[in-house]
């Protein structure tokens, strides 16, 4: 014990000199003061691929369609609440949408990091999303996309409660937890074979991501245009970020509907061969586990 306090010293010691004096208002909150709580979840989550993968080798596909269920719906319904919280708690604080400070709106800021804190919290609860891919066999789905997008986010929001817990960092998630109602209520519904053809809204899905994506990054530059006291490294570092993630979705999106040529007299598909009009699987796999065909 007394080795990993000592190694827990020197990496917060060197985060403290890498990015400064922490905000005082978020000492002391659950998973916060120590950065190795938040990385040793995300090596047992890296593990937990590569070792259920392993393990479900020769065994059969587990359905999980009860559980799943309720999953996707305490998602939904955790992410109704930050959307919600966010709006009012942003409202109440008077936030400039162009550039919001970390300290001007007094409780209404500490009222917005504390809902960043769930946010931060939900991404550990996400890497649900992959092991139920493992548990379901669905290795096709566990893309660098998905493992990439799953482990950076949670690692990189302790990094904002910590130093940035509140302000012009509020906009991203919000934006989130919105496509996260959307996204989250269709995997929910999906389960259930009977709700598949009245979820015709499925393509848009992935768009969402995209422009939430974009607006981000726009809102994010615009306080770089007119600053406000919000940490210019910061500001480049979420830009830079998000860029990534536009590319990874942009190169699925791609690779997804990159298309033969039409031909003049298109035939009918075989009897039997189902014909489907789905939107990206690949870009779906970055977020849950129940896109496109039915529960086992």
């Amino acid at each position: 014990m007394e080795h990993l306090k000592a190694f827990d010293d020197e990496i917060n010691a060197f985060l403290d000199n890498m990015f400064g004096p922490r905000d005082s208002r978020v000492r002391g909150w659950f998973m916060l003061d120590s950065y190795l709580p938040t990385f040793f979840l995300t090596v047992l989550y890296l593990l937990s691929i590569w070792l259920g993968n392993k393990y479900m080798k020769n065994r059969h596909a587990l359905s999980l369609r009860g559980i799943l269920t309720l999953y996707n719906l305490g998602i939904t319904l955790l992410s109704v609440y930050m959307l919600a919280e966010l709006i009012l708690s942003s409202w109440e604080g008077g936030y400039n949408l162009q550039c919001q400070d970390l300290t001007s709106a007094g409780e209404a800021d500490v009222r917005v990091a504390k809902v960043l804190w769930w946010y931060y919290f939900s991404k550990s609860i996400e890497f649900l999303d992959t092991i139920f891919f493992v548990l379901r066999k669905k290795t096709s789905q566990i893309t660098f996309l998905h493992v990439y997008h799953h482990a950076s986010m949670f690692n990189i929001w302790w990094c904002v409660l910590n130093w940035i817990p509140c302000g012009q960092s509020f906009f991203g998630p919000t934006l989130n937890s919105f496509i996260h109602i959307l996204m989250y209520s269709y995997y929910g519904l999906s389960v259930f074979p009977s709700m598949h053809k009245y979820l015709w809204w499925k393509k848009y899905l992935t768009q969402a991501q995209l422009v939430q994506f974009v607006l981000t990054i726009t809102h994010t530059l615009s306080a770089v245009v007119k600053p406000c006291g919000f940490p210019f490294g910061c500001l480049i570092f979420q830009s830079s970020y998000m860029l990534t993630l536009v590319i990874l979705f942009l190169n699925f999106y791609v690779q997804t509907y990159r298309k033969k040529p039409m031909k003049k007299n298109m035939q009918e598909p075989p009897a039997g061969k189902e014909v489907k009009n789905g939107f990206s699987k690949a870009c779906f796999a970055a977020t849950n586990g129940v896109i496109n065909k039915k529960a086992q």
